[in-house]
């Protein structure tokens, strides 16, 4: 059942599709409020506080985004709230030390000296592809910030560049810089993994 549905019978006083929709949105709040403050703690309250706007909300939410665009909006505004209180600051700044790619996956002329391999390609076919996927997953949460934020929205919650600027207050040339060294930082700590499990 898509969200649009379930907002519906959430307007019809369905408490199911309240329950439905935090077990399916929960967790991405609590990831996304983790962003901007300093603990899991304060990023469980800002998750609670968010569920809480939408039931008070709900009836209002015209549909000009998505229900889950609306939602993070919420979960935004309210982790930023606290984190400013929790005087915490968030580096944006994307010029990191040292290139997204080794230069020695280059040749002399500046092209690649062995294309890069799909992920699917790296791990041998014996391999269950569950434990690909797990380390893609461990791959996003070594990544640090704004990396593992915006890889998450965009990769995993499949935002759109501009939902992205428009909930970390990026600009979109900026999303698209740290979106491309982070999932480069991905496939780079990916291949590392699946040389280790080759016989």
């Amino acid at each position: 059942m898509d969200d649009t549905e379930l907002l519906a019978r959430l307007l019809g006083g369905d408490e199911q599709a309240f329950t439905e929709l935090v077990e399916r949105y929960h967790s991405t709040l609590v990831k996304i409020a983790r962003y901007y403050v300093g603990s899991s703690a304060s990023a469980q309250d800002v998750a609670q506080e968010t569920w809480i706007a939408v039931m008070r909300g709900v009836e209002h939410f015209e549909g000009r985004s998505s229900f889950k665009t609306w939602l993070l909006r919420i979960c935004v505004n309210r982790a930023r709230t606290l984190g400013v209180k929790e005087h915490r600051s968030i580096p944006v700044d994307t010029n990191e030390s040292g290139p997204s790619v080794s230069a020695h996956r280059f040749d002399q002329g500046g092209l690649w000296s062995e294309p890069p391999v799909p992920f699917t390609d790296a791990v041998d076919a014996r391999i269950d592809r569950s434990h690909l996927v797990a380390e893609v997953h461990g791959a996003i949460r070594s990544l640090g910030e704004p990396q593992r934020a915006v890889v998450t929205l965009r990769d995993v919650e499949g935002l759109t560049t501009q939902e992205v600027a428009e909930l970390l207050t990026l600009s979109e040339a900026n999303v698209r810089v740290i979106l491309h060294r982070g999932r480069a930082r991905v496939r780079s700590i990916v291949e590392e993994a699946a040389k280790g499990t080759k016989p």
